[in-house]
């Protein structure tokens, strides 16, 4: 366990979590799915002192809203009173929620909980996260994951390209694979890279639907083609084929975003099953198991990038000693009173208290489901 920083004396009062549907700037066709907007669950920490901490979750379908919200209801009831310790909490929690499982929904919640905690604490440190954390806010290495779903138009992919790259400098982007055929995967990649340059960093995810077999195939005919990092060809949980896979490929396999709390990423890393981890902040458990899967990763010398959440996921990977990449999505800029800012290819880290954000009420208003 890291060490642990000095926690300011608050005691939580209430959480309160408006859900809200966010429309995306550009489609995210992926191999499962287009999402054209996001059911993301804003969370308001309040303590006893009057300080806020706030987070927010992806909630993937818009009726794991209303149950996360009912959980949330139930960390209340537990937390209510209690120091706003975001380390004591988690254990306390995780010990009562133990007959139901620390999983799915219920680490979700509970990850949603940890993060406005956190944020709660740095606001009464009047420390930015990272520096709660122990470290020195700093710009972090990006790149643009807001688009690049797959088509049938690869015109219109490569102009998509061009468009992400400029939004902030971006010298990275993410590209979705898992065309019907190897030969649709291979002219997406080809038209994109022809547009970007060959110097620019092109990262493609298949978002697990891949065989085994398949994703080898696949996997070798992109070991030709730059591919700076091959993300979840396969289901996710099958750590002894993706080990198969770093073995035989080039190409860097990279996986995380679905490993629940760091015990699986424990488990993943010790079968070699990945050459990157990229840990998802609601899966892996908030900024408590994010603390403990930086300290897996970093044992075991591998870079770790992150999922989703970039607001909190800069001041993580300040944090973090095996920095890699920070996923930028724009999701939730149009909630934020100061949206994350990338200059030159880098998040820079805010400054503010805590984790920065703060609602745009009236956004959040305009936005919220009913």
């Amino acid at each position: 366990m890291p060490n642990q920083p000095k926690m300011p004396p608050l005691r939580v009062r209430a959480i309160k979590a408006t859900p809200v549907e966010v429309p995306l700037n550009f489609v995210l066709g992926t191999s499962q799915q287009a999402l054209r907007q996001v059911p993301l669950l804003l969370i308001d920490l309040e303590t006893e002192e009057g300080v806020t901490g706030r987070s927010y979750l992806f909630c993937y379908l818009r009726a794991a809203q209303p149950a996360i919200i009912s959980l949330l209801g139930e960390i209340e009831s537990l937390a209510k009173g209690e120091p706003a310790d975001p380390v004591a909490l988690a254990a306390m929690l995780a010990h009562r929620f133990t007959l139901i499982g620390v999983q799915g929904i219920v680490r979700m919640a509970l990850a949603g909980f940890d993060v406005a905690c956190w944020d709660a604490v740095a606001i009464a440190a009047g420390q930015p996260l990272a520096t709660m954390l122990g470290a020195a806010p700093r710009p972090i290495p990006a790149y643009n994951s807001c688009g690049l779903g797959i088509k049938d138009d690869l015109g219109a992919l490569a102009d998509e390209a061009e468009t992400l790259l400029a939004m902030g400098g971006f010298r990275a982007v993410k590209l979705r694979l898992g065309y019907p055929t190897l030969a649709g995967d291979i002219a997406a990649v080809r038209t994109v890279r022809q547009r970007i340059g060959g110097d620019v960093a092109l990262m493609v995810d298949y978002n697990q639907a891949l065989s085994h077999d398949e994703a080898m195939a696949r996997g070798r005919a992109l070991d030709a083609e730059n591919i700076y990092w091959l993300e979840e060809p396969i289901r996710h949980d099958d750590y002894a084929g993706a080990a198969a896979l770093a073995r035989a490929l080039n190409v860097p396999i990279q996986i995380g975003e679905n490993f629940s709390l760091p015990a699986n990423m424990q488990a993943a890393i010790e079968q070699d099953a990945a050459d990157y981890v990229m840990p998802d902040l609601e899966r892996i458990g908030g900024v408590t198991g994010w603390r403990q899967a930086a300290d897996i990763a970093a044992a075991h010398h591998l870079k770790m990038s992150s999922h989703l959440f970039p607001e909190v996921s800069a001041h993580l990977l300040a944090a973090t000693p095996t920095c890699h990449f920070l996923e930028y999505v724009d999701w939730a800029n149009v909630l934020l009173q100061e949206p994350l800012i990338v200059k030159d290819g880098h998040a820079i880290t805010p400054q503010r208290p805590g984790n920065g954000m703060v609602w745009d009420r009236a956004a959040v208003e305009r936005y919220r489901v009913r």
